[in-house]
């Protein structure tokens, strides 16, 4: 069947839009579907202990959320730039520290732009070249060239260790444009990050959302009831907020994002599957990581992988790996939903997310969850 962007539309109320995260994160909601006869439960997350059974393997994404959005002004006239990391391109002595960016505010190629720590953009802010370098660590970019694809190629002045220090000071987690509230409230920066988070994983734009109503502690249970947890990396870029603009999704292209497996991983995912143990990622991002690789070809002892992927998984589309999934509530006519349908079946999707909007669950990045099994 040729689906069509409008086949994935819904209404939603803007109160079921969530603001902020549940506390403790596991005590969000959670809606139970089962793939095959549609049946529907309601839980919290908090019970998914309850959902596992001793074999199975859950997948979840390690990525670490950096704060991608930085708050300047073009030093020729202060007009206000947002420059929003997307890709590193270089970081070399020879070529210096070139970045794939998204920009907001009128720009042209060869100008420089001077950072800010301060975030709040309401108001305008009146201030010199000085004090603002002062404020930011001295960072500037020069705008290099327009990719005439909506990113730019932005150079900074700053490289390594000295750039990354500048950018945890004065970057702003670019929180999803549904969240309406003042960008800039306090921990933020802790709450759209999942528990497991790897440091040595930076490279996130928006956080993989199913994993943050996990806590260390429901983790361990997890373990201790038999349930093995392996990590996998898909490093999430602003492309996952981009609307799918083909009326035929068939023709949608999707935004290649970095992905790595370790051997680790796929060995356990192997042994798994041949003891008959369900896999099950942790969000689109973890799902979309398995179902980029050839599984028909894997065997025990393969080599870690990094690669770039643009899978684009819709209805119809065959799951090589994936038994189940945990996932949040995703937009109207997104990729995401597209995504669920497709392992869930249309149908199921539909009158789960009716349920749940009957129901008042909370939809959306800090919203609740699903586990489809």
């Amino acid at each position: 069947m040729a689906y069509l962007v409008s086949d994935f539309n819904y209404k939603l109320a803007p109160e079921l839009i969530a603001q902020k995260p549940v506390r403790p994160r596991d005590h969000s909601r959670l809606l139970l579907l089962n793939k095959k006869t549609g049946t529907i439960k309601h839980k919290y997350f908090y019970d998914l202990i309850d959902c596992l059974k001793s074999g199975d393997l859950l997948v979840l994404n390690n990525s670490k959320v950096f704060p991608v959005r930085l708050i300047g002004r073009k030093a020729e006239s202060g007009g206000a730039v947002e420059i929003f990391l997307h890709r590193k391109l270089s970081d070399s002595k020879a070529s210096g520290n070139i970045w794939e960016c998204l920009v907001g505010g009128r720009i042209k190629e060869g100008q420089i732009v001077e950072f800010s720590s301060l975030l709040n953009t309401k108001k305008p802010v009146a201030f010199s070249s000085a004090p603002l370098l002062a404020r930011s660590g001295g960072l500037k970019a020069e705008i290099l060239k327009n990719n005439q694809d909506g990113t730019w190629q932005v150079k900074f002045n700053q490289s390594g260790t000295v750039f990354w220090k500048t950018i945890n000071k004065i970057g702003v987690v670019p929180l999803p444009p549904y969240i309406k509230r003042d960008k800039k409230v306090a921990g933020d920066k802790e709450n759209y990050q999942t528990v497991f988070a790897d440091a040595r994983k930076v490279g996130s734009a928006a956080a993989p959302t199913a994993g943050l109503h996990f806590t260390k502690g429901l983790l361990k249970k997890i373990k201790a009831k038999g349930v093995k947890i392996v990590y996998v990396t898909l490093h999430v870029g602003l492309g996952t907020f981009a609307p799918v603009k083909t009326e035929k999704i068939s023709e949608h292209q999707m935004h290649s994002e970095f992905a790595e497996i370790s051997a680790a991983t796929i060995k356990a995912i192997l042994a798994a599957k041949k003891s008959g143990g369900r896999i099950i990622p942790v969000g689109t991002t973890s799902c979309r990581v398995l179902e980029s690789l050839d599984w028909s070809s894997r065997q025990d002892g393969l080599k870690s992988q990094s690669f770039w992927t643009d899978i684009f998984i819709y209805p119809g589309y065959k799951f090589k790996i994936t038994d189940a999934l945990i996932t949040n509530f995703h937009l109207p006519k997104s990729t995401l939903l597209m995504l669920v349908s497709a392992l869930a079946g249309k149908k199921h999707i539909n009158r789960a997310y009716q349920e749940a909007i009957r129901r008042h669950y909370r939809f959306f990045s800090y919203g609740d969850a699903m586990f489809i099994y």
